[in-house]
């Protein structure tokens, strides 16, 4: 590998060949070879004294007290502005560009903090996609295409499903290949993923609500013919699956070979918060969606096309599609940069040398086979690699830990916003900006401020799980939460009589004495709220006979309404469209105990990707990343959306009538959503508390003696040369 030419002093590196890591001897009269060797003739000014690397080659760490190279008066005249010249030992090209073309000015960017940049940029990208804008259009989406909650957990799986299949695949020969090439093309198929889910918009016919006014009040209700091709529809859930598809294959070597590739061109201390960096922008991502989103669904989905209803309406579409084009579109634009960076960064193999294995060590000492340059490069190494990660027991716990957090994280991304919408009466995009202002703070702080942590503490392995630990116990208590509830608002027909006496046997009744007459149908849903505080069907329900607009807020206002009780306000009942607005009382408490459940969720996230990246050897870190992500994929984020859509199916208490066939729910019971919420939260932090403590029990850390130099020198700074061991060769692309 080339290494720069640097000209200050302060590190000392003036390498021109293949570097030679022998060290004079520290002992007088013993012969030993210099480090290397300026184009000047200039010979090591002192003998190498800081700690050995993990390889057993004393290390060229840039805390040493000394220049490892005595610079020449040419090279101290030389300012740093000139830049930095690349040398290579093998014809391996370090130079940021495509093919032959790699102008000067790209080589700003060539640094640890320049492929941060367009990592943070990608990882945000595909955040904002796949855990935005998926999430906070899901339920329009299922009001436009007819799809039930199961449906839809199966649209958002596909993302995982995809990963499972990749994963293996892309860490194992992404690992030993060139990363920013497998990283490039990754971000461009996710977006083509992104065009490929907006399609469905634009192949299908125009968007035809029914609303109420359409329909007419009490007297004037008409009854549309039933359309084949609207019940159709929900076969474009395929066409929505293939997208996420595409998104999950392009994903795949940004969570895996992109964490590697920062953890192998940085200190090892600084490691955990660029990883804290690079997910706190994948955090940020699908807060930026449920805002932006949010912000999409207030803009009706034929756009052009005037329509009388207003967003608060259930009938209502937003333009659920403009967000994939923009993120499709800049994601093909971002891949460019990230398939011009070279295999390895300038300077980025004395991290390397200088890093002190953590790794889990095996009774049968087999663990050591990783070791080997050569392992790892060949299919006939599968196997093996994949033996030494099984007999692993602290990777294994870890990934079992992971699939716990994984599935209540897909589960609640997936229907949080659907979750806050029946709790407190909202509209879907109130709904997904509410959502938005809970994971900004809570997901993007939690996870930067778990690499925070692991830096400022310099946490090793069996710190980092206790840690990990710790965080999983808090959240387990605050998830007690979810005992609480709001009640649901009342719904005459659907949670109470008309009469406001307790349904008989819990069966829906529409009809009363006071709309007997109207001849409404169960056909189109669209709630007004009465003056009376409680919600009805729709006008015709209401036993309303005129309409007019409130000219203060441009929405409907429903007039001489037969169900509304008129004891409160002399004269005809009113109803207004839409639902009417919750006034529960513990919607402080539980924002705030769900802030805390976010918060710790995520403080987790880095810690307990930094301890698995620690306990297994270096040259099994991206194959252990992928072989972790199938089983956190496996048994966490597929099943969680669809059994979380299962369950929330389970407290509908008002399905929609498609042509005879049940489509999407209109009303959920509160208090079963919460109930089954608090159920799948418990079970799943208790077996992740489970399992990070058998994965501390379990974890033995190699020997003091077994740590070369027993300091780690990128940690603290400097530390004593105890033994001399054989210099690296050469041709180690040093």
């Amino acid at each position: 590998m080339a290494m720069p030419q640097n000209s200050t002093r302060e590190n000392g590196f003036c390498f021109t060949q293949p570097l030679d890591f022998s060290c004079p001897s520290p002992h007088p009269g013993e012969a030993g070879r210099p480090l290397g060797a300026a184009s000047g003739g200039h010979g090591c000014s002192s003998p190498l004294s800081n700690g050995l690397a993990s390889s057993g080659a004393p290390s060229p760490s840039g805390s040493c007290a000394e220049p490892l190279c005595a610079p020449s008066p040419a090279q101290e005249a030389t300012p740093f502005e000139e830049g930095i010249k690349y040398v290579s030992a093998e014809g391996q090209e370090l130079a940021c560009g495509w093919g032959g073309f790699t102008p000067g000015c790209l080589q700003l960017c060539n640094t640890s903090k320049g492929v941060l940049f367009f990592l943070c940029v990608a990882s945000f990208l595909q955040g904002m996609t796949v855990n935005g804008f998926i999430n906070t259009v899901i339920t329009s989406i299922e009001r436009r295409f007819d799809l039930r909650s199961y449906q839809s957990g199966l649209i958002a799986s596909s993302y995982d499903i995809a990963a499972c299949v990749c994963l293996t695949f892309v860490s194992y020969f992404g690992g030993n290949g060139h990363k920013p090439r497998w990283l490039g093309w990754g971000v461009l198929v996710m977006g083509l993923g992104s065009l490929l889910f907006a399609l469905p918009h634009f192949t299908t016919g125009q968007y035809e609500a029914r609303s109420a006014a359409q329909l007419g009040v009490c007297g004037g209700n008409q009854s549309l013919p039933c359309s084949p091709a609207a019940s159709s529809l929900s076969g474009y859930r395929f066409v929505f699956m293939l997208g996420q598809f595409l998104h999950g294959m392009g994903a795949t070597p940004l969570y895996t070979l992109g964490v590697t590739y920062l953890d192998e061109n940085v200190k090892t201390n600084y490691s955990p918060v660029y990883i804290a960096v690079f997910y706190t922008a994948a955090i940020l991502g699908p807060a930026a969606g449920y805002l932006v989103g949010g912000m999409f669904l207030n803009i009706y989905t034929e756009i052009g096309r005037e329509t009388d209803m207003a967003p608060e309406n259930t009938l209502w579409v937003g333009a659920w599609w403009i967000g994939f084009l923009g993120a499709g579109a800049a994601s093909l634009l971002i891949s460019i940069p990230i398939l011009g960076y070279p295999q390895r960064l300038p300077g980025s193999q004395r991290y390397i040398v200088m890093r002190v294995s953590e790794a889990h060590q095996l009774k049968d000492g087999s663990h050591k086979k990783a070791s080997d340059p050569d392992f790892g490069k060949t299919v006939k190494d599968l196997p093996r690699s994949v033996l030494l990660l099984l007999k692993n027991p602290t990777f294994i716990f870890l990934c079992l830990a992971g699939a716990t957090e994984a599935t209540l994280i897909a589960g609640m991304s997936t229907f949080g916003p659907k979750f806050l919408e029946s709790q407190f009466s909202l509209s879907a995009s109130e709904a997904a900006t509410f959502f938005g202002y809970l994971v900004v703070p809570a997901g993007g702080g939690g996870t930067f401020l778990g690499g925070f942590l692991v830096n400022k503490f310099k946490l090793r392995c069996s710190g980092i799980i206790k840690l990990c630990l710790l965080c999983t116990v808090s959240s387990l208590l605050a998830i007690f939460i979810f005992f609480i509830h709001c009640p649901n608002m009342p719904m005459a027909g659907v949670t109470q009589m008309y009469d406001g006496s307790a349904l008989p046997g819990g069966h829906l009744n529409l009809t009363a004495a006071c709309n007997a007459q109207c001849g409404c149908l169960q056909d189109t849903y669209s709630p007004v709220c009465g003056t009376d505080g409680i919600m009805y069907y729709s006008p015709c329900h209401a036993g309303c006979r005129s309409v007019s607009v409130n000219l203060r807020n441009g929405k409907k206002v429903y007039q001489e309404c037969s169900c509304v009780d008129k004891a409160l306000l002399p004269g005809p009942g009113k109803a207004e469209a839409g639902k009417c607005t919750s006034s529960c009382a513990k919607k402080p408490l539980l924002l705030c105990f769900m802030f805390v459940v976010i918060l710790f969720t995520f403080l987790s996230s880095i810690p307990a990707l930094t301890a698995t990246l620690r306990c297994v050897s270096d040259r099994q870190r991206s194959f252990a990343l992928g072989i972790q992500w199938i089983v956190v994929r496996t048994l966490g984020g597929i099943p969680g959306p669809i059994a979380f859509g299962s369950m929330i199916d389970k407290s509908c208490l008002l399905w929609q009538d498609q042509c005879g066939e049940q489509g999407s729910c209109y009303v959920y019971q509160n208090s079963a959503m919460s109930r089954y919420t608090l159920v799948a939260g418990l079970v799943y932090k208790v077996l992740g508390t489970t399992f990070f403590i058998v994965a501390c029990l379990l974890y033995k850390p190699p020997p003091p003696e077994s740590a070369p130099g027993s300091l780690d020198t990128s940690e603290n700074g400097t530390s004593d040369l105890q033994e001399h061991k054989p210099s690296l060769p050469a041709e180690e692309d040093i």
